[in-house]
């Protein structure tokens, strides 16, 4: 009867053990994607100042772990570290590696992950130098950071993009080009997110590239969302709110074993005005850490 009970007791053990293990064993992450549009005084009513604290409270509501934006300008982004102090920022200018041209950001919480590398690359056949690539009417450009997360030793390789919205074919060597970094870059068991304006619709052959069937594909999360995916298709517009996107450009893409609980267009205004150009697109996902050896 004691050797029972003991037996008994120990399977308990076990049991606990495994609850505990598989507890931090998985990261339940918010990620966004933001197009904020340029600073430029030619926009009038919509130019930045009247925009900035829309975009700033926007961001601080929805609460993302992990985000991206585009269109930011070195004035803008130093004014975002301002307004969101809760995140880091990685990223350099696209125009020289330091300052100049749009910064393609990635944010993230410090308090929640540690960053194990950053980092930049051009879309073009120069990926490591300040370069504009194919039919590009500008350098473009992806920037990256390798993130743990501290309670469950989840680790996410982040990829924020811009892509032209002029060259058809660099927006198709762009997203061959990400693809192929990731396979090189990627960790084991690590999981891969893509945030980013891409300037291309599912339909299109740059789209498909990252989404094709084999080694490192990419997931839609508006595709793959357990709930129902909310708010309007489209992420373009305009500065005008009875706009019918047509469909949407910018994306959240995630690797395969990802689970997308849920994913939506946020077209939050105020009075008819929006923060932005472009409407930004949130998922929550979840994230299996790899079992230990």
């Amino acid at each position: 009867m004691v050797r029972r009970f003991i037996q008994f007791f120990a399977a308990l053990a076990v049991l606990a053990g495994c609850t505990s293990h598989s507890a931090v064993q998985l990261a339940n992450l918010r990620l966004a994607t933001f197009n904020i549009r340029f600073d430029t005084a030619a926009d009038g009513a919509n130019a930045w100042p009247h925009r900035r604290e829309p975009v700033a409270a926007l961001m601080r509501f929805y609460a993302p772990d992990i985000f991206g934006m585009q269109e930011v300008t070195a004035g803008q982004l130093a004014q975002l570290k301002e307004d969101l102090p809760a995140y880091r920022f990685v990223g350099v200018g696209r125009d020289d590696g330091l300052s100049g041209g749009e910064f393609s950001p990635l944010a993230f919480r410090p308090d929640r992950f540690g960053l194990a590398g950053q980092g930049t690359f051009w879309l073009s056949p120069t990926p490591d130098v300040p370069s504009r690539g194919w039919d590009a009417a500008l350098p473009r450009i992806a920037t990256w950071a390798h993130l743990v997360d501290r309670d469950s030793g989840v680790r996410i390789l982040a990829v924020n993009t811009h892509w032209d919205h002029a060259g058809l074919q660099a927006r198709l060597e762009s997203g061959r080009l990400i693809r192929d970094w990731i396979a090189g870059h990627r960790g084991p068991c690590e999981a891969v997110v893509l945030l980013g304006d891409l300037n291309a619709a599912p339909d299109e052959a740059s789209y498909q590239a990252l989404i094709a069937p084999g080694g490192d594909q990419l997931l839609d999360t508006m595709s793959i969302t357990e709930t129902p995916a909310f708010g309007p298709t489209g992420t373009f517009n305009a500065f005008d709110i009875s706009r019918q996107p047509t469909g949407p450009i910018d994306h959240i893409f995630v690797s395969e074993g990802t689970r997308v609980v849920r994913y939506g267009v946020i077209t939050q205004q105020d009075a008819g005005r929006l923060p932005s150009d472009h409407y930004p697109v949130i998922a929550d996902i979840a994230v299996s850490a790899c079992p230990e050896p």
